[in-house]
């Protein structure tokens, strides 16, 4: 991995504290001619190891279409070693015998190794995934670093009770419930926030006491093996986190399963009789009424779209804008589409990076051929953007009517579609809003409170955004209905969903 910017490569020094029979890594330069290390084997029972059979993959740069490097691409027996080595550090390793006030400091302190080195795992995020460095800052690793340190806090906070039964005197019997963590998880990872969603799906199960085998993804494995070789730097016992990157498919021996966005029919766990919790993304209905604030609206409504360049599992699939203001609204949009830079998601002034990989910039282009097809108006975008890389125009359709193919299925991309309604007409909207399967998220714009209260409790979605949108926080509960999936990521119920 050939870094070009002078200023990473102190950050990257940092990496080369612990000896490389610990960290495999592939050597590369920097500017400066300053020897660098980048962790891209199997990290299995506390240190990085080739696949077993030695097949590697090739990462790929979407900002140019480049090869970063080519990663360790896992096999069947590495992860029947991963699953082991986690059962063995579970059940007889110290993390299984930890107080659990002892394992919080761990993860305190891993939370402090990811804050040191954020702009390592920024850069690394954004190389590997497209994402904006400075959204990659804030975002992706910030939120990362305050998913651990929550969770940290809920170590010895995991209680049970004492429940008062029927008896008979003069016998007086005692009868408690203990809280146990489930054992090995296995944890699959999406590609879109490579980085957060492992800190979303892992901190709770460490936080409880299980141990880890984690699959990131295959196109974005980078940030997840340089988070493994701070695992070790925070002192996380051998066994406790196990990654093999590839696209493997194996559950014996796990207890639970975590994954975030794929087919639900997909999993073997389901059939075996795993604890298993599922995010599936979505088609969010965002509701702009005509009294609203229209220049939060407006702001609001680019980032429920834009945010991530569209690779955002809680994006606004479709708006439903009031006829009244309707024109006016789609004026101002445009407005600010046209202001947004489209670049190299290193510059700290691009608002617009590559798409996460080609075959799914290629859907978007396609997905917006079909719109054009069935009848729905192309006001803005609608292609690849004419340089090298994955790029995708920011996108705006109007005229979108509910049977069409762009109304239904998620773009997951930078793709505006917009769908007005008559004023006034708040169930007529509603119905329209919620005739989709998917239930992940969705909004409402008003300056009506009771408006804002009867909309948000009549949206079948798991998150119901009023008069902002794109805001979560890792005290407060994640999850959808329906299609979208179940169990619940952060706050209590993320701790909940971890433990027996």
């Amino acid at each position: 991995m050939f870094i070009r910017h002078s200023w990473i490569c102190n950050l990257y020094l940092t990496c080369n504290v612990m000896p490389l029979s610990w960290f495999g890594s592939q050597a590369t330069k920097d500017v400066n001619n300053m020897t660098v290390k980048m962790p891209w084997q199997c990290f299995i029972n506390g240190k990085f190891e080739d696949a077993e059979n030695g097949k590697t993959a090739n990462t790929i740069n979407p900002a140019d279409g480049s090869v970063i490097c080519k990663v360790a691409y896992a096999s069947v027996g590495d992860v029947d070693r991963a699953v082991a080595a986690a059962k063995e550090a579970f059940e007889v390793g110290p993390w299984g015998r930890m107080n659990p006030r002892d394992r919080g400091t761990l993860l305190y302190k891993l939370a402090d190794l990811m804050e040191e080195h954020q702009e390592e795992l920024a850069t690394i995020e954004s190389i590997d995934s497209g994402a904006v460095y400075t959204l990659a800052l804030k975002t992706h690793v910030g939120m990362s670093i305050q998913t651990f340190r929550y969770f940290a806090g809920w170590c010895d906070k995991i209680q049970g009770k004492t429940i008062p039964i029927n008896q008979a005197r003069p016998n007086r019997n005692l009868t408690f419930t203990k809280k146990e963590p489930l054992g090995v998880c296995a944890i699959v990872i999406p590609w879109n926030y490579p980085l957060m969603m492992l800190a979303w799906k892992s901190a709770a199960c460490l936080a409880a006491g299980n141990t880890l085998v984690l699959k990131p993804a295959q196109v974005t494995p980078l940030s997840a093996l340089k988070f493994a070789e701070l695992t070790v730097m925070a002192g996380i016992p051998k066994g406790v986190i196990n990654i093999v990157p590839g696209s493997g498919n194996r559950t014996q021996g796990i207890k639970g399963l975590w994954e975030g966005r794929g087919p639900p029919g997909d999993l073997c766990a389901l059939s075996n009789l795993k604890k298993v919790s599922l995010e599936l993304g979505g088609k969010s209905p965002l509701i702009i009424f005509s009294d609203c604030d229209m220049d939060k609206a407006v702001r609001m409504g680019m980032s429920s779209v834009f945010f991530n360049k569209g690779e955002n599992c809680i994006a606004a699939g479709r708006l439903f804008v009031e006829e009244s203001i309707h024109d006016e609204y789609i004026r101002r949009v445009v407005e600010e589409i046209k202001k947004m830079k489209v670049g190299d998601p290193l510059d700290r002034s691009t608002d617009h990076g590559p798409q996460n990989h080609k075959a799914h910039m290629e859907k978007l282009v396609e997905y917006c051929e079909v719109g054009m097809k069935e009848g729905a108006t192309l006001v803005y975008g609608g292609k690849q953007v004419d340089r090298p890389g994955f790029f995708m125009e920011p996108t705006l359709f109007t005229d979108v009517e509910d049977h069409m193919f762009i109304a239904k299925e998620e773009s997951f991309g930078p793709i505006m579609v917009v769908s007005r309604f008559k004023d006034g007409d708040i169930d007529g909207v509603l119905n329209r809003a919620n005739d989709t399967e998917f239930g992940l998220a969705s909004g409402v714009f008003t300056r009506d409170i009771n408006k804002a209260m009867y909309v948000s409790e009549r949206l079948d979605a798991g998150t119901v955004f009023v008069n902002t949108y794109n805001k979560t926080d890792v005290a407060s509960p994640f999850g959808g209905f329906k299609q979208s999936g179940f169990g619940k990521d952060l706050g209590e119920s993320g701790v909940n969903h971890v433990i027996i």
